[in-house]
């Protein structure tokens, strides 16, 4: 992370640098280069990141990656099935009206691979129940990850840690 020293003061960002040497009468744009800036008398260093905010950013690396496999197609039956969010609308809807066909009915669905499949009402509940425990399994893996992240004394054991 770069730092910024000038007149005795060390600022973690060039916004605040500006801001305090425009109260010296200083104008510096934000697209001023180090070199210009080492012209000024700003010294320019790099200072070691707070752990806190490489775990912060790693916890929710592994939150987005565990809630992106959540919408993932899912398969069942050789097919791919689409679960973002329409795609759950469209199976409940289905899941309710072919219960209310009765025994036997069955729906044409374009899959996630843009096959036709015919599928039952247990189809659909089997997708769900297939989507359910992938859930599950990426929450326990995204909770173990989270555990390891906490855990870790150094950001490279930080970046060692995956959501598998």
């Amino acid at each position: 992370m770069k730092t910024y020293t000038y007149k005795d003061n060390i600022y973690n960002n060039l916004y605040d640098l500006a801001e305090a040497m425009g109260q010296d009468g200083t104008f510096i744009p934000l697209s001023i280069s180090d070199a210009d800036l080492g012209c000024l008398g700003v010294a320019i260093g790099e200072a070691e990141e707070p752990i806190e905010n490489i775990r912060t950013r790693k916890i929710f690396e592994l939150k987005r990656q565990r809630d992106d496999a959540e919408v993932e197609p899912i398969a069942y039956g050789g097919h791919l099935y689409d679960y973002d969010s329409k795609a759950r609308d469209r199976i409940a809807a289905a899941i309710i009206a072919l219960a209310l066909q009765g025994e036997g009915a069955s729906i044409s669905w374009t899959t996630a691979d843009n096959d036709d499949a015919v599928v039952t009402v247990q189809d659909l509940r089997a997708i769900v129940a297939a989507v359910a425990v992938r859930s599950n399994l990426l929450h326990i893996a995204y909770r173990t990850a989270k555990a390891q992240v906490e855990a870790a004394q150094s950001k490279g054991e930080i970046d060692a840690v995956y959501l598998d």
